[in-house]
């Protein structure tokens, strides 16, 4: 007879509890513990004095991140691993503990905290329509704190365009946000002219990247909602980049036929998004996305490749062509008259 399968309720309970892994590694962001590991902490003693924390909290939070991958211990001796080394010690220029301010961001927490009713009602019940809500301070968070995690696709961007380095460039950052996208293109085509367009405090920080960055004299602001601002046209490069999942695709459509109307001939529309399979479960960050869009938008969404393509020839737009970004999640998409 065949010995009966055991089945273990692990995957549930792993998920379930969930939230506390990410307080957990919130909580050693916000402590400095991988930066303290990365000047010479090894011990707890050690890491708790440079950290200003209790031993006995920061021991917990070190084995908690050691059992979750994040840090090596052997005996007593805690070390980085690369990849925390990389991405979570402040020296680093590759450093992403200043998104956790985003990505736990009250807002973002308030829409799961109601995914619920967001299922049941079919979008967002937060408020002001949640991440929608114009000139929402959640932005603010986002423009000040995303930009070394947007980084490698804004150079993969800019590299993609293959214009002459010497051309005149008119190019429309829409919900430019940091600016990343825009300012990258401006650095690397020193005749191109950026307009950046967003709500007006989200810009003050979009502004001051651009002046540190050392394009403030091609650098031009406007100022509104990409649904109501006059765009005008000329323009060679429109970027989209982790916008057109916030709408439902009739609100797309609207939107990418203002555009059609004012690109150039041969200008492109650069979109950036989290694009699943179209079996919709695959990959996982790029399906998982879906749930942001439902806890937090009335009728967002993680779009396939298939129906961002649809939308782009609904608006008048003759040919998209889809390219994932190796190493990363999100996938570029240009399209073209």
């Amino acid at each position: 007879m065949e010995a009966a399968r055991e089945v273990r309720p692990d995957l549930f309970f792993e998920t379930i509890t969930a939230y506390q892994q990410s307080a957990a590694l919130k909580a050693a962001v916000e402590l400095d513990i991988f930066t303290a590991i990365a000047s010479g902490g090894r011990t707890v003693q050690e890491i708790a004095e440079i950290c200003g924390a209790a031993e006995r909290g920061v021991r917990i939070l070190c084995d908690a991140m050691t059992t979750l991958g994040f840090i090596n211990k052997r005996g007593d001796i805690y070390s980085l691993t690369d990849m925390s080394s990389m991405y979570l010690d402040k020296k680093s220029i590759s450093y992403l503990g200043g998104t956790v301010g985003f990505l736990t961001s009250e807002k973002l927490m308030e829409g799961f905290g109601k995914l619920t009713e967001s299922a049941r009602n079919g979008g967002t019940v937060l408020p002001d329509e949640g991440a929608l809500a114009p000139e929402s301070q959640m932005w603010i968070k986002f423009a000040k704190a995303m930009t070394p995690m947007m980084m490698p696709a804004a150079e993969a961007i800019a590299d993609s365009l293959k214009f002459d380095p010497g051309q005149p460039l008119k190019v429309l950052d829409i919900a430019a946000g940091h600016g990343a996208f825009g300012i990258t293109i401006a650095k690397k085509y020193r005749r191109a002219q950026l307009y950046a367009l967003d709500w007006s405090n989200v810009l003050q920080i979009t502004w001051d990247h651009a002046a540190r960055q050392g394009v403030a004299d091609r650098f031009h602001t406007m100022e509104g909602s990409a649904f109501e601002v006059e765009i005008g046209d000329g323009w060679d490069v429109v970027l989209l980049t982790n916008f057109l999942h916030h709408f439902d695709p009739e609100t797309n459509i609207g939107l990418l036929k203002k555009i059609a109307a004012g690109l150039n001939p041969d200008g492109r529309v650069i979109t950036l998004e989290y694009t699943p399979n179209q079996n919709r479960i695959s990959p996982r960050p790029e399906a998982l996305f879906a749930l942001s869009m439902l806890a937090g938008t009335p009728g967002g969404d993680a779009y396939t490749f298939q129906e961002l393509a649809q939308m782009f020839a609904a608006a008048g737009f003759g040919k998209s062509e889809h390219f994932p970004l190796k190493g990363l999640h999100q996938h570029m998409i240009v399209s073209i008259l």
